[in-house]
């Protein structure tokens, strides 16, 4: 019996349409934190035992005796649109890799669910459908996707199965691209399943859908026993900054009853939007109560804070300083990564280790209120940027921030970077000496990801909303497309376009 030919490949951006900075090509080729483009057989050898979607199918694939096509993968961090020569040019070539590899019986795809292009509101259908148009439809598609994916009818349409992760910080993406590989594995045998897709009438903010935590915790418990052993369910929480009109929360449903099984999840979603809220700090409240806390007898860990509005893993620079300047101004003793400003980077690695020198770092985003900070730093330490991660988010991965430096300034520290990557894993901070288990206060410009591995250490976590690109509240963002009726936000005001208003 003939092996089954299974292509594969990945092609993965979260966009943030009101971000600062767009995705290039150069983007993709280097990945900076999230691995550069990779090609045929190097695609198995480095991704295989990786958090990634596409590990889990090749270690599925490899179980089951298939054999694996293996085309491009690629991904960078979450940014504005990605740009139209970036698209059509890492498109193309996944197409034709795999045009090349016909007579295929099945193709699975590592997205992430939420590309907005400088050309297309809806890059990863768009890729599906030309996908489709080249190789018809007999051809079973399998999709993995992230759970903050804003899944579109075309999407949909276009994929025989989407599977999304089931955590956030995503620690299963590995499990999901074994689950979606399984998928396939029957279809190579059997009938495609029959499927259904709810949408959600509102937008949650992703400060508050962290699975550790009510409501999401609850919801997707419901989701694994609505799923059972013959159902493929996703509850995708969407990306609530991506301005087009299929923005969205979504429920998918493949297999027999998917219809019904959609339909009292999407139930229980509605039932929990109040429960989709949190408390969120001022720079100088945050870390006013920071230092109470960590101050308190008897503390175990330190307090850790969410810069969350500066969150690359959500199209932001990894650049603002509002928590830098609460930090100073309070004198507050601690340690903040990842501060992204390769220029700086440079100057400090001229300076060298031990000297002190002026540098003026960040406040490049652009946002009202945000502005670069000026002083003398000591240059306590240097890196260039290269480690292997060792917490669950990035597990396995060996990440390059290029050229790195620890910068002193009274009791703060700051990791300075030159590549963007969120703060999620604690490697992080030792790349530049700084032990961050013997930091009273942490800042990580991260919103949840950092949870999977600094949650464990932590004495208390805490969200500030320092000025930055990714609004805590979706209600803040500057919407202009988004599906008339739909509530910005968790009990939030009802989007109305401005031609209604007029």
């Amino acid at each position: 019996m003939t092996a089954p030919r299974i292509a594969i490949g990945g092609f993965l951006h979260e966009t943030n349409t009101f971000g600062p900075s767009k995705a290039t090509y150069e983007d993709f080729a280097g990945g900076g934190g999230s691995g550069r483009m990779l090609r045929g057989a190097e695609i198995i050898d480095t991704c295989r035992n990786i958090n990634a979607a596409i590990s889990g199918a090749i270690r599925e694939g490899e179980a089951e005796g298939w054999d694996l096509r293996p085309t491009l993968f690629c991904a960078t961090s979450p940014s504005a649109h990605v740009t139209v020569d970036a698209f059509e040019r890492i498109a193309g070539e996944i197409i034709e890799r795999i045009e090349a590899e016909l007579p295929l019986d099945g193709i699975f795809l590592d997205l992430h669910g939420a590309m907005v292009t400088e050309h297309h509101d809806d890059g990863e259908g768009e890729l599906l459908a030309r996908l489709r148009d080249k190789l018809g439809w007999d051809i079973p598609i399998v999709v993995c996707l992230d759970l903050h994916a804003n899944v579109t009818a075309k999407m949909f349409e276009m994929a025989d199965v989407l599977e999304s992760y089931r955590t956030y910080p995503h620690v299963d993406m590995a499990e999901t691209g074994l689950r979606g590989a399984k998928a396939l594995g029957r279809m190579l045998t059997g009938p495609k399943p029959e499927k259904a897709m709810r949408v959600a009438p509102f937008l949650t903010a992703i400060a508050w859908q962290c699975t550790h935590a009510e409501p999401a915790r609850g919801l997707y418990a419901l989701l694994e026993e609505l799923a059972g052993t013959d159902r493929e369910m996703s509850f995708n929480m969407g990306f609530p900054a991506a301005d087009f009109p299929e923005c969205q929360m979504t429920v998918l449903a493949y297999g027999p009853g998917a219809a019904e099984a959609a339909d009292k999840m999407m139930a229980a979603i509605e039932a929990a939007e109040p429960a989709f809220k949190g408390k969120v700090w001022t720079p100088e409240e945050g870390v006013a109560e920071a230092m109470r806390l960590a101050a308190a007898p008897g503390r175990e860990g330190p307090v850790v804070i969410s810069d969350t509005q500066d969150n690359p893993g959500a199209g932001a620079d990894s650049n603002t300083t509002g928590m830098i300047r609460a930090m100073v101004a309070l004198g507050a003793r601690g340690a903040i990564g990842n501060l992204f400003d390769p220029a700086a980077a440079q100057a400090a690695h001229a300076a060298g280790a031990g000297a002190t020198v002026t540098l003026t770092i960040g406040g490049q985003s652009g946002v009202e209120g945000d502005a670069p900070f000026t002083a003398d730093f000591l240059i306590e330490s240097l890196s260039d940027g290269s480690f292997e991660a060792k917490g669950p988010f990035y597990r396995g991965r060996v990440l390059n921030m290029g050229a790195s430096a620890c910068l002193k300034l009274g009791d703060l520290r700051i990791v300075l970077v030159s590549a963007k990557a969120q703060m999620a894993d604690q490697e992080m901070f030792r790349q530049v000496g700084i032990e961050p288990t013997e930091e009273p206060i942490l800042i990580v410009k991260s919103s949840v990801h950092f949870r999977a591995d600094f949650e464990p250490i932590a004495s208390t976590l805490m969200v500030c909303a320092a000025p930055g690109p990714m609004a805590v509240d979706p209600a803040l963002l500057p919407w202009q497309r988004l599906r008339p009726g739909v509530r910005v936000g968790a009990l939030g005001p009802v989007f109305k376009p401005e031609t209604e208003t007029a």
